[in-house]
């Protein structure tokens, strides 16, 4: 099983934009959805997608239109009891692929909604293969929770994921080793916040062809204890970097809609690769493919595994100087 938590869920709304977002303009919509969100939930729904056993963990009461769609969406979950409502993000998407994002700062946590989280996650904690911690934090919430969970899993045989941004991101790095995760998965201005390298000069490398910079970054948190780290660097594809060595994967060519759910989205191919005992390499390959099929697809919509291209993500080990083939019953 794979269990994944998002302390900060949300319900996504996109608006498809049939022409430039212009600020105090009344604009046209194209067409709206709604979809259960939060990165974790993400994970899940693609997880699940491609008929793994997931379980999504995550604030929510009986009746929230959130647990409700899940339900829906045939999800698996378990939803801690806890006060309010999960929050509403909008993402509002121009035609050529631009995304505007406003998030809500979701509903303050408990302290005793925080220990049942916990607890959902011990009580698996020697039978799940993966837990996936992903998003932000919500108001309650100390900074350094899952630094906290990470050490509270690392005595079991599980792995453990972990994929935030911003203080809670920052407060998990403060706690290294102990708190370092098996699997870290930041993206270029993320990886460049926890190393302390320019963001600018490391994202126009990658651009350019250099990810000398990014492996060299994650190589840092390697160094500190993580297990392997799963950069992603939008167009310029993701390098993956372990104590055996290091990967880069160029993106295939797409035409970007939207990048919401895309970075969930590498991290679901990674895990889905691993848990089907992928080298390295078929993981990364995996993680790239993933997200960049969800980056072509329209607002919060993610992909299916029929939706996905192993075959156009070239990966190669970082000192060589040719790919690594796509594996026949992969291709």
């Amino acid at each position: 099983m794979i269990v994944t938590l998002t302390a900060n869920p949300s319900i996504d709304r996109t608006v498809q934009l049939e022409q430039r977002l212009e600020r105090g303009s009344v604009l046209r919509a194209h067409s709206t959805r709604s979809d259960p969100g939060g990165k974790g939930v993400n994970v899940a729904r693609v997880l699940a997608a491609a008929d793994l056993d997931v379980l999504a963990v995550l604030p929510g009461n009986g009746g929230d239109p959130l647990l409700s769609a899940l339900a829906a969406g045939g999800i698996p979950h378990i939803g801690v009891a806890t006060t309010g409502l999960a929050r509403t993000n909008i993402t509002i998407a121009e035609p050529d692929g631009t995304t505007t994002k406003i998030n809500e700062p979701g509903a303050t946590l408990s302290g005793s909604t925080l220990d049942a989280l916990a607890q959902e996650l011990i009580a698996r904690a020697d039978t799940a293969l993966w837990f996936a911690l992903s998003g932000s934090l919500p108001p309650g919430v100390p900074l350094g929770w899952y630094g906290e969970l990470v050490a509270a899993l690392r005595d079991h045989p599980c792995k453990v994921a972990v994929d935030t941004s911003d203080a809670p991101l920052t407060a998990l790095a403060e706690g290294f080793p102990d708190s370092a995760p098996d699997l870290l998965k930041p993206n270029g201005e993320e990886l460049a916040q926890l190393t302390g390298v320019d963001g600018h000069v490391l994202e126009r490398a990658a651009e350019n062809g250099d990810r000398g910079p990014a492996i060299t970054a994650a190589q840092r948190l390697v160094d500190r204890g993580v297990g392997s780290v799963l950069a992603t660097l939008g167009a310029a594809g993701a390098v993956l970097v372990t104590a055996d060595g290091a990967w880069i994967a160029t993106a295939p060519p797409i035409v970007a809609v939207s990048t919401v759910g895309a970075g969930d989205s590498s991290l679901a191919g990674y895990i889905l690769a691993e848990a089907g005992g992928g080298s390295e390499s078929e993981r990364l390959r995996h993680a790239v493919a993933y997200g960049s099929a969800a980056a072509s697809l329209p607002g919060t919509t993610l992909p299916t595994p029929e939706q996905i291209d192993l075959a156009a993500v070239s990966v190669s080990a970082a000192d060589a100087a040719s790919p690594i083939p796509v594996p026949t019953e992969l291709a």
